[in-house]
């Protein structure tokens, strides 16, 4: 069973998580529809930068995955048996 502890962590986690998909939303979906002299723009970065961020954080991903996989199969290869 979870601690409070682990409970609250993962509520928090799920709210950053909710609120930067909101955002990323109304980023990508919303603000193209609206004028591009409106008020609202100003709390959003230039539309290039909603295609490279999730492709940055798309290869951190994969470069965490890869070393994680490389440390541990470094970390369990044995040597084979010479008879």
């Amino acid at each position: 069973m979870a601690t409070g502890t682990d409970q609250v962590v993962g509520m928090g986690l799920v709210g950053f998580s909710l609120l930067l998909f909101t955002y990323y939303t109304v980023w990508v979906i919303v603000l193209p529809f609206v004028d591009s002299d409106h008020v609202i723009h100003k709390y959003f970065l230039p539309r290039e930068y909603s295609v490279i961020l999730p492709g940055v954080a798309a290869l951190v991903l994969v470069l965490c995955i890869g070393t994680f996989i490389g440390v541990v199969t470094w970390k369990n290869w044995k040597p084979k048996k010479v008879d």
